[in-house]
């Protein structure tokens, strides 16, 4: 390898680590154990616009990581049957997993799908890193309506997000309480997500992931007077709990990219 090539290799590597290093840093400070209340606005800013200059290459993901995988992959379209084609799983690698936050990427084939899902008491921020994807997200209307249904409840929820993101976008944030703390991702082509959970879940602290259907605000017979104070029947759905989805389909992966000094 020559002089330069070497060199340009060493800076990009530091470049690289600098980058995520520095990302790990921030979110060390902003979400410390001794907060007596979630950060504020401008610490979450801060930390964004942070997060935006984060690329693939900064978490080690290549361009090789970007290809169609309806079940194609890199070794083309012969190397799985039909059913392995349309069943790849999304892909969960760990960054960062401690008490205070979390720092993960979710590789998605194209089509696949993380179900309806919450975020309890937790600020979420997300960076499409490449690719497309379908956003569609809610928050729990105020103050609460729930209804019984067949020894079933739902719940009313607002439309918060109903959009397509593609890279490269600035990053998404949810809060305990708006900006979409439910929702639900569908990859249009393959790609990946960078995500940044505070606090993390944690079932014995009431931070547990929930799963929800959600129905069309209509689908349900309302009373007139029960109408009062919502808008347009479009912004509004109906959320179900139900149990992990069958199809839900996950596996681990590993970091590739620069180390992380904690």
């Amino acid at each position: 390898m020559c002089v330069h090539r070497r060199l340009f290799t060493m800076a990009k590597k530091k470049s690289s680590s600098s980058s995520i290093q520095a990302l790990y840093d921030l979110c060390r400070d902003t979400f410390t154990p001794s907060a007596t209340s979630p950060p504020s606005p401008h610490a979450i800013n801060k930390l964004s616009s942070l997060l935006d200059s984060i690329g693939p290459a900064d978490v080690g993901l290549s361009d090789a990581s970007k290809e169609d995988d309806r079940g194609h992959g890199p070794l083309g379209i012969f190397s799985f049957n039909r059913i392995d084609r349309w069943s790849q799983p999304i892909t969960y690698v760990d960054i960062h997993e401690g008490e205070n936050f979390t720092m993960c990427i979710f590789c998605f084939p194209t089509s696949s799908v993380i179900p309806l899902h919450d975020h309890p008491g937790m600020t979420v921020l997300s960076k499409v890193l490449y690719g497309s994807l379908h956003l569609k997200a809610y928050d729990w209307a105020e103050p609460a309506c729930i209804l019984k249904i067949d020894n079933s409840a739902v719940r009313l929820a607002k439309l918060a997000v109903d959009k397509v993101l593609t890279a490269p976008c600035s990053p998404s944030i949810l809060y305990p309480r708006s900006g979409g703390n439910l929702h639900c991702f569908t990859a249009i082509t393959p790609c990946a997500i960078l995500d940044i959970l505070a606090p993390p879940y944690d079932e014995f602290a009431c931070r547990k992931c929930s799963y929800y259907r959600d129905y069309p605000y209509s689908s349900l017979p309302i009373e007139d007077n029960e109408r009062s104070g919502v808008g347009k029947d479009e912004d509004y759905a109906w959320l179900a709990e139900i149990g992990i989805p069958d199809d839900l389909y996950m596996r681990p992966g590993t970091y590739t990219g620069p180390a992380i000094q904690k």
